[in-house]
């Protein structure tokens, strides 16, 4: 069983109880460490300031020219936080709440409590950078609601709140780079991580620019990568979001926790032709004021504009009246998908439903919709040639976020000492289906306020030397990094890399997507390893690894995703029940609703790496639910 290191005491207490008992570092003695930060998004950035201005000295390393492009500016809608500025009823026991039945039990009760009670400290640190949150009339911080709550909790920044609270993030950082205490080495890639005598100890990277193989010793080495989604190749995340770095301190010892727990966010433009490179996402805080509907009958083809009132079915509002349009995304994407196998679907290809404004444009009126989402809209416009003023908006469910990541403790290490997971690159805070406007929460959260003290503790504790990049196990990794470049680049096959992506993409889709069986699952587990060894008898790079080559680090990160997307199908296939995003087919309600199993899988599955096409290892930690005890989810 895996020990995740909770603190004693009533669940209000233990984050306080866990930060007095964490051993400090004296600050004349910080200056001593090494700290590698690897992804400069809203966790890496925030870490990196906070560390950096504590006074350690802070490597933080980024895949992009500049941080300002990590994907956390596409967290359009809100971020949440329990101030009841709205006096409607919320706390943070709400949102605690809120989160663990949003999870579908499946969520550590401890780590939840925490993001919650840390929301509140984040908005005031974010206003305090200047953070240009919208605000009411008479100066308050304004709010909007957001799937799975009945409160109005989510504070935005029009529709460009995960960009906002970056440019905080990276500012506070890029004050740290002008002390002295934090490096940014932009454009490298960690394709390996270092581990001397048990220990994480650095890491490998690869310069995109030049091709050179770095390599960098630390004290303790903090992932801040992201998730796996663009596993599926169309998805919401940005083509350059891969599991490479994660899945490479995998196979170094770093469990890997509920690969499975993917979350379809429902609220995105469909696809639209057989060679998209990426999906793009419409805010899930236009469900805020937007009415979700399809036309009663079946093939109906009328512009919407023409279909009558009492001939749509505003499903949403008929299934689930109490929450209505905000039901929690997994609910609202498996409604979509159910209306559009049953013939009501609408679009060219009948895989869409429509995301209508009409009413709130009508009670509200345009400039005010305006100011809360303009920037959705121009969005939405410019790719789909229509104006969603004046027409419904088009949309269907998409591959989104990751809940599954690598396993961490209460402190966010892994099962690799002095490495730490942090934001959504770790599984800890949002169990089987992740809450709208909690991502930016659990990032900042781990970012500014935990992972500080808890590395300060492990720092402390730390009792051996720290290795300079001449020891074996340096060489031996970044001899194990040129080599990969070298098989990649002499394949000399006839298919690219994109082809090999999407053809995985969509057997996960098909086979792991928005629902899952067991028929579906063993068929991918066939299908998996025969595309595998394909790839690596067929692939075609061109090139070489002394320049930039894009088609070289693709071919690196679909690599990577051959062999992850195994254990996630795998995952899939053990865990017998529905929960949250995860959808079998065998186990649902009369009413078409996960149905959970709790007698047998109310546990953590952590996966240990055992070789390559070897069964992995299956760890368990048994989830308690002392606050919040699991019941059927129902959202009527």
């Amino acid at each position: 069983m895996l020990d995740a290191k909770i603190p004693d005491g009533p669940i209000d207490e233990k984050w306080a109880r866990r930060q007095f008992e964490l051993k400090l570092v004296n600050p004349a003695n910080r200056r001593q460490y090494e700290v590698i930060v690897v992804g400069a998004g809203l966790a890496g950035a925030s870490a990196s300031a906070s560390l950096g201005e504590l006074g350690y000295n802070v490597k933080t390393f980024c895949i992009h020219d500049s941080p300002r492009r990590a994907h956390s500016i596409a967290a359009q809608g809100g971020i949440n936080a329990a101030k009841n500025y709205r006096n409607d009823g919320d706390s943070v026991y709400r949102l605690f709440y809120d989160t663990v039945k949003g999870g579908d039990y499946r969520a550590r009760e401890a780590n939840v409590y925490r993001m919650a009670e840390l929301s509140n400290p984040i908005i005031d640190l974010c206003v305090a950078q200047g953070v240009p949150f919208n605000r009411e009339y008479g100066g308050l911080l304004d709010n909007r609601s957001f799937g799975g709550a009945q409160v109005a909790r989510t504070f935005y920044a029009r529709g460009q709140t995960g960009q906002q609270l970056l440019l905080g993030a990276y500012s506070a950082m890029m004050k740290e780079v002008n002390e002295g205490t934090v490096t940014v080495f932009p454009r490298r890639e960690m394709v390996d991580l270092v581990v001397v005598d048990g220990k994480a100890r650095g890491i490998v990277t690869r310069h995109l620019v030049t091709g050179k193989i770095e390599l960098h010793a630390a004290d303790a080495v903090l992932l801040c990568t992201g998730g796996y989604s663009a596993a599926f190749y169309l998805s919401t995340n940005a083509k350059a979001c891969n599991v490479t770095a994660c899945w490479r301190a995998h196979k170094k010892g770093a469990f890997f926790a509920n690969p499975c727990f993917t979350q379809i966010h429902p609220t995105c433009i469909p696809v639209h032709g057989d060679y998209q490179s990426k999906l793009t996402l419409m805010s899930e805080s236009l469900r805020n004021d937007g009415r979700i509907w399809t036309p009663k009958k079946p093939g109906d083809t009328r512009h919407p504009n023409d279909i009558p009132e009492d001939e749509r079915d505003y499903y949403l509002e008929r299934k689930y009246p109490a929450f209505g349009n905000l039901v929690p995304r997994d609910v609202a994407s498996r409604s979509a998908k159910s209306v559009c196998d049953e013939g009501t679907g609408v679009g060219p290809t009948g895989q869409a439903v429509y995301l209508d404004l009409r009413d709130a444009i009508e009670r509200l009126g345009q400039d005010v919709i305006a100011s809360r989402y303009g920037n959705l809209f121009q969005m939405y416009e410019k790719i789909m040639a229509v104006d969603p003023y004046k027409e419904p908006m088009l949309i269907y469910p998409a591959m989104h976020y990751t809940m599954g990541g690598l396993w961490v403790d209460y402190n966010l290490m892994s099962t690799v000492p002095g490495l730490f997971v942090l934001g959504e690159a770790n599984f800890s805070d949002h169990g089987a289906n992740r809450l709208g406007a909690s991502a930016l929460i659990q990032g900042l959260a781990d970012g500014y306020f935990v992972a500080p003290n808890t590395v300060a503790d492990y720092l402390a504790c730390s009792d051996t030397e720290r290795p300079d990049t001449s020891h074996s196990e340096f060489r031996k990794a970044q001899q194990n990094a040129a080599s990969l470049t070298k098989e990649l680049l002499n394949i000399n096959g006839k298919r690219t890399v994109d082809d090999f992506h999407r053809e995985l993409g969509l057997l996960l889709w098909n086979k792991c997507g928005m629902s899952r069986s067991r028929p579906e699952l063993e068929e991918a587990l066939r299908e998996i390893p025969r595309l595998r060894e394909e790839f690596w008898k067929d692939l075609n790079v061109q090139g070489s690894g002394e320049e930039i080559n894009q088609s070289l680090e693709r071919a690196g990160r679909v690599a990577d995703y051959m062999e992850f997307a195994e254990l996630m199908v795998r995952d899939a296939l053990h865990r017998e029940e529905s929960c949250g995003g995860h959808f079998r087919e065998e186990y649902q309600t009369e009413d078409g609703e996960a149905l959970r199993n709790d007698e047998e899988f109310s546990y953590v599955a952590a996966w240990e790496y055992t070789g390559l096409g070897q069964e992995p290892a299956l760890h368990k930690e048994p989830l308690y639910f002392e606050e919040v005890k699991p019941s059927q989810r129902s959202y009527e």
